[in-house]
């Protein structure tokens, strides 16, 4: 919110139903915002949903003029927002930094228009693309800097997902703890139900936010017990192989409010969801280091002789390693 060349105010949406980033900046300074001109990367509600529309509150505090990043593709929105403020006599200019606003909402416009969630893969490798220095071990591969990096993108997504094998293996938390921030909900595919229950995930103080996704194989006495916890345990039809359908996991997810889901491993859920056509962007933070042997990133992906392509490719330097991060696309054979 800006008035007389000053920031007077400024908000987010901070949860999926909470309070929108409007609403956040005029709670924020409710008496410096009139006759300012507001900058938002979304088009501001028009409809009662979870929270009432943004647009009867920012003609309520007298703002003169809006900035818009992007239209709201939810139907519901999608243009009618504008209109309502323009009806109301409020300047109103829409596409500004548009390519840039999308991306940050990247998650939610697949969510909205799919009813998916926007699934991310990140990758933590050597440059000989390994993800151990041997099976069934855990190895620290990135730097302190890349493992802080990597929290802050759990932060920024509603959920992390992980095998069974990844939590056999590291017994990880998959919580925010070298950030400040909300923790995501948490998701293990765990067909068989072989996650222990001595398991940081289904005995810590988050672990009413852990899911195990599962198949109507697992074990009925195991199932409740998980539950009387506060563990929640999604029962699926397996697929063929007696895996979890990763097609109806994100739909449920979807339904759930999960917008936006981090894969964090390991090499066989990489597999999984890429040969599925399932990732909608790759992170891979690649370490200076050689292991020579151990588990690579993904198994063999069959793909036929086509191959996969990064697309609108984005690197940085983390610490000492390198994130190079793109979406996925198919081409052609090579």
């Amino acid at each position: 919110m800006v008035k007389d060349g000053e920031i007077v105010s400024q908000g987010y949406h901070k949860r999926f139903g909470g309070r929108h980033a409007e609403i956040e900046a005029f709670r924020a300074a409710p008496d410096a915002v009139r006759g300012g001109t507001l900058y938002v990367n979304l088009e501001p509600c028009s409809h009662y949903g979870k929270q009432p529309p943004c647009v009867e509150s920012i003609v309520r505090h007298g703002i003169r003029r809006v900035v818009i990043g992007a239209s709201d593709p939810n139907p519901l929105v999608n243009g009618k927002g504008i209109a309502f403020l323009q009806e109301h006599g409020i300047e109103v200019r829409c596409g500004v930094l548009e390519d840039a606003c999308k991306r940050l909402n990247e998650a939610y416009y697949k969510h909205i228009r799919t009813g998916l969630p926007f699934v991310a893969l990140k990758i933590a490798q050597t440059l000989d693309a390994r993800i151990s220095a041997r099976a069934g071990a855990q190895t620290w591969i990135t730097s302190d800097e890349a493992r802080r990096y990597v929290h802050r993108l759990r932060r920024a997504y509603d959920a992390v997902l992980v095998g069974v094998e990844t939590v056999l293996v590291d017994n990880p938390q998959l919580t925010v703890r070298l950030v400040r921030g909300r923790h995501p909900r948490r998701v293990v595919l765990d067909s068989r139900l072989r996650t222990p229950l001595e398991a940081h995930l289904v005995r810590d103080a988050e672990a009413g936010r852990t899911i195990l996704a599962t198949t109507v194989q697992a074990p009925p006495d195991k199932i409740e017990t998980l539950r009387r916890r506060g563990v929640s345990v999604w029962p699926f039809e397996p697929e063929a192989d007696s895996r979890v359908p990763l097609k109806p996991l994100l739909e449920k997810m979807g339904k759930e409010g999960i917008a936006s889901v981090l894969v964090e491993g390991g090499a066989r859920v990489f597999t999984s969801f890429l040969h599925a056509g399932l990732v909608d962007r790759l992170l891979f933070l690649v370490a200076p280091r050689i292991f020579g042997a151990g588990p690579a990133a993904f198994e063999p992906l069959q793909l036929d002789g086509r191959t996969f392509e990064l697309k609108e490719v984005e690197t940085r330097r983390i610490g000492t390693d390198l994130l190079v991060s793109g979406i996925p696309e198919f081409v052609s054979e090579v």
